[in-house]
């Protein structure tokens, strides 16, 4: 089946007008590679969104070299599926917002914590111990960092049932869990507030 054009999907993900970008989010979208980037594919690096397919009715579109999301609820999701990987992701939420990266998904179209593994963005989780830096219900972070209002990295790895978390270079969790399946699409999660992503890009190991 043919895929749709990237300028149709964006057509149609864009529901609402583009709000402005922060002073600092200008400029900045198109992924830089450094050498601390050696064998990493780049999952988006600000020029399209082949890689992913959406699900739900989050507005995700493509802005000054950014992935953003302000209304609806839903994912980007991988093309492809991933087992043992290093993800890097840069992130700016606002301190409301309520979004996650979710990995080795189970079930797409009704994406959870209880069928994927959620590394949480969520500043203000009415339990804290599951919020930003977390995997919710698997490890929990404390005390939670804060996120909002200004631009992140998220370094992650899964290899096998062992799961790291870096945020701004600190380590968040490290643990092990085996409940569910070793392999699986990753998805970026919108649900609430205003989310952006930036150089997404992965790893096999």
């Amino acid at each position: 089946m043919k895929k749709p054009s990237i300028s149709s999907r964006a057509a149609l993900w864009a529901g609402v007008l583009a709000i402005p970008l922060l002073n600092a989010c200008s400029s900045i979208g198109t992924l830089e590679w450094s050498s601390a980037d050696a064998g990493y594919t780049a999952l988006f690096d600000g020029n399209d969104l082949n890689q992913w397919k959406p699900v739900g009715n989050a507005n995700w579109r493509l802005q000054d070299g950014l992935l953003l999301a302000d209304l609806g609820s839903g994912f980007l999701v991988t093309r492809q599926n991933y087992q043992d990987f290093q993800l890097k992701v840069d992130f700016w939420v606002d301190p409301t917002a309520n979004s996650g990266i979710y990995v080795r998904c189970t079930d797409l179209q009704n994406i959870t914590a209880t069928n994927a593994y959620e590394v949480n963005i969520y500043d203000q989780r009415p339990d804290p111990s599951y919020g930003t830096g977390a995997i919710v219900d698997v490890a929990k972070v404390s005390p939670m960092p804060k996120a909002g209002g200004q631009w992140n990295s998220y370094d992650i790895t899964f290899k096998g049932d062992r799961m790291v978390v870096y945020l701004n270079g600190e380590k968040t969790v490290e643990t092990r869990d085996s409940r569910l399946s070793a392999a699986g699409p990753i998805a970026l999660q919108y649900e609430k507030g205003v989310v952006r992503f930036r150089n997404v890009r992965i790893k096999a190991l």
